[in-house]
């Protein structure tokens, strides 16, 4: 369990986090969504005790953070994959974090394996490492305590799309087996395909947050035809807003059966109707958290 009570973070005068609040239960996995400097990184650093906030609260495991005794054995956390040693060995980094948690040693092994990392990369010196070898490493120092929850900072930055399909699976197995799952990130599908629930901040605040059908329960239909303008015309003329859509196509802020009513009287054939779906819920992100500034 996670769990955020209008946090706030302030810098030189200007809230950078703004009265924050949600909360991620064991079995699942929460997608914490928002462009570069939206205040994602800055609520998970007051979420694991690293940055006070001015106001609110927050818990993991029903207390703060930094109370927990031994916190890398309930808790798991990768907040920056290149804040590593580059001078220590892969499986050096993981033995260190081992004896440090009181964890047998064998588990740097058993880790190593998990993430894929093989014998060669557990000998190379960190600095060595690509990105996405970091991304796997620091991955498995997050599991080697055998932790109930795991809080983790764009974790697939530098996976390639197949790194990108094991950290899914390895994730979604972790909740299933009743862990708790806080994952940032900027990229909307790449949290989309795994979450249970999204939580999108723009601007330092919660913007929208739901199930992904709760989210799309009002995001309109999806529509094509071979005459865009004229089918632009016709919605327009029966009062419904639409936009173009990412690809191809219009985004329309109504029902499914209304835009074909509307396409229907203006004798235009239509190619493609539907809930808007993906395109709706990428439009949705981008209407919510358009215009943001740079402030982490």
């Amino acid at each position: 369990m996670i769990e955020a009570e209008k946090l706030t973070k302030r810098f030189a005068g200007r809230a950078v986090v703004d009265d924050v609040s949600f909360r991620c239960e064991p079995g699942t996995v929460t997608g914490f969504l928002g462009p570069n400097g939206a205040g994602k990184t800055t609520t998970m650093r007051m979420i694991c005790g690293f940055a006070r906030p001015d106001a609110g609260s927050s818990a993991v495991l029903g207390g703060e953070y930094r109370r927990l005794p031994n916190p890398g054995r309930r808790v798991g956390v990768l907040l920056d994959a290149s804040a590593q040693h580059g001078g220590r060995r892969g499986r050096e980094v993981l033995a260190i974090s081992a004896q440090t948690m009181g964890v047998d040693e064998a588990r740097a092994d058993e880790m190593l394996g998990l993430v894929g990392l093989d014998k060669s990369a557990a000998r190379k010196r960190v600095r060595q490492y690509s990105l996405g070898m970091r991304q796997r490493l620091g991955i498995a120092n997050a599991l080697i305590g055998e932790p109930e929850v795991l809080i983790l900072d764009e974790p697939a930055n530098g996976l390639d799309p197949e790194g990108m399909r094991w950290m899914r699976s390895l994730l979604r197995d972790f909740a299933e087996r009743g862990g708790t799952v806080l994952l940032s990130s900027h990229l909307l599908h790449e949290v989309d395909v795994i979450a249970d629930r999204l939580v999108i901040i723009g601007s330092g605040k919660i913007v929208a947050e739901g199930t992904r059908d709760e989210l799309l329960s009002h995001a309109g239909a999806l529509v094509r035809a071979a005459d865009t303008d004229g089918l632009a015309k016709a919605l327009a003329a029966a009062g419904l807003e639409a936009r173009e859509a990412e690809g191809e196509g219009l985004l329309v802020d109504a029902d499914p059966a209304a835009v074909g009513i509307a396409a229907r009287d203006a004798g235009i054939a239509l190619t493609h109707l539907a809930p808007a779906g993906d395109a709706g819920l990428e439009q949705l992100f981008f209407d919510l958290t358009s215009g943001e500034e740079a402030a982490k």
